[in-house]
């Protein structure tokens, strides 16, 4: 079975976004083996210089390089990231699961991803042209991926 984790930078403090992660988390049981790691976001100054934010973001890359296993598929949400339907996501996955055993997706804080975790993707995605917060971006993810399997179990789920 296809392991696939999500790597976030920052935690789901509010309840609301961790039940509805959570919801999603177990829906991909059956489906995967699904796992969240949260990593902690690096604190900065109210009006960060853009060498500060630099320097965040080189940190929280290098503890999410860390977390990615050397043989694994990785995605990273970015805004320059190529937008999909769900289709084109269930093919993508289930292509990329009959080839790898473990697809890990980044979703980064408030202010992105360190270049040196886009240059590590094989698949920079995005979400929308819009702007989220990074914690609903999370949820979206979940299902969106519980999505893809759905679809590719042909399952009722995707309309």
């Amino acid at each position: 079975m296809i392991k696939i984790t999500v790597i976030a930078v920052g935690k789901l403090n509010e309840k609301h976004w961790a039940d509805a992660a959570a919801e999603y988390v177990k829906r991909l049981g059956a489906y995967c083996r699904p796992n969240i790691i949260e990593i902690a976001e690096a604190r900065l100054p109210d009006k960060p210089s853009p060498a500060e934010i630099a320097k965040a973001l080189e940190t929280e890359g290098k503890t999410i390089l860390a977390q990615i296993p050397p043989k694994a598929t990785v995605i990273a949400l970015c805004i320059e990231g190529k937008a999909m339907p769900s289709e084109e996501l269930a093919e993508f996955i289930g292509k990329t699961a009959g080839e790898h055993s473990h697809i890990v997706f980044v979703i980064g804080g408030s202010h992105g991803l360190c270049p040196d975790v886009k240059a590590r993707a094989g698949l920079k995605l995005s979400m929308s042209a819009m702007t989220f917060p990074h914690r609903l971006a999370r949820v979206m993810l979940l299902e969106q991926v519980y999505r893809a399997f759905a679809i590719n179990a042909g399952a009722r789920y995707h309309k």
